[in-house]
């Protein structure tokens, strides 16, 4: 990692704590690529693990072809989830620990056998997944106002804030993933709806990316790791007071409240 790049490391790092949003990275540097993007990201979960965190899972971000055009890419990206990021089904969050955050509604899978690149398929995914369930994800910005470019949300973690995990287990051959439906509300009102295949064509698929894409830094993932697939809507904004709700037809509810 060169000078430049640790420094924007530090800078990421620096408004988690703070609550305080930064410059776009790229606009800092414009010639930051994804692979010094993913650098960055790698560099913070490590000082991360350093001071006793433990990695959960990981996510898969930009799996809309709304979100890859608006930020000129053709390809998901991913983050990782940390222990101290999920919060339990009906739990309140402190809206001060967060800069930006949206909430979106995704199903998550847990592993109970270990997925290594670069020849996973859809089919190895759903023989090495436990059981799926219901999810919100709490995305967030470091970078102020979200004006982010590919680099900059790689960087950031893929975004990531924090993650709520509905009650309900489900093996995944006893669903088809793809017509799952899901309705959104945010303070009881119905926001968006989506359905399983919103996530490129089928969540399975996703988490098949995934491990395709880590085997590239040598990363698998993990037996018992959570993996978030990706929205299956649009995000909404999260303020003081929103409650939100994501109602699955087969996984049921997760549901999650700002204080």
């Amino acid at each position: 990692m060169t000078i430049e790049t640790k420094n924007l490391s530090d800078l990421l790092l620096k408004a988690e704590k703070s609550r305080k949003g930064v410059l776009p990275l790229t606009k800092m540097n414009p010639d930051l690529t994804v692979e010094e993007a993913y650098n960055i990201q790698l560099d913070n979960i490590q000082v991360k693990l350093e001071k006793g965190e433990a990695i959960s899972g990981k996510k898969i971000g930009l799996t809309s072809l709304a979100m890859q055009q608006l930020l000129g890419v053709n390809e998901p990206d991913y983050g990782h989830l940390l222990q101290s990021m999920e919060v339990k089904n009906g739990g309140i969050i402190s809206r001060q620990q967060l800069l930006e955050p949206k909430v979106e509604g995704e199903i998550a899978f847990f592993l109970k056998k270990e997925l290594a690149g670069p020849n996973v398929t859809v089919a190895d995914v759903l023989d090495a997944t436990d059981y799926v369930a219901a999810a919100l994800e709490v995305v967030d910005s470091r970078v102020a106002g979200w004006k982010i470019k590919l680099c900059d949300t790689v960087a950031d973690n893929a975004s990531s804030g924090l993650y709520v995990l509905g009650d309900k287990k489900i093996p995944p051959h006893q669903l088809d993933l793809t017509e799952e439906k899901m309705t959104f509300y945010k303070n009881g009102q119905l926001i968006n709806e989506g359905i399983g295949k919103a996530a490129l064509g089928d969540p399975a698929y996703c988490v098949a990316w995934l491990a395709n894409k880590l085997s590239e830094f040598g990363i698998t993932l993990k037996a018992n790791e959570i993996i978030l697939s990706g929205a299956l809507s649009a995000a909404s904004n999260a303020e003081k007071g929103d409650g939100f709700a994501a109602k699955f037809q087969t996984l049921g509810e997760v549901k999650v409240s700002f204080k």
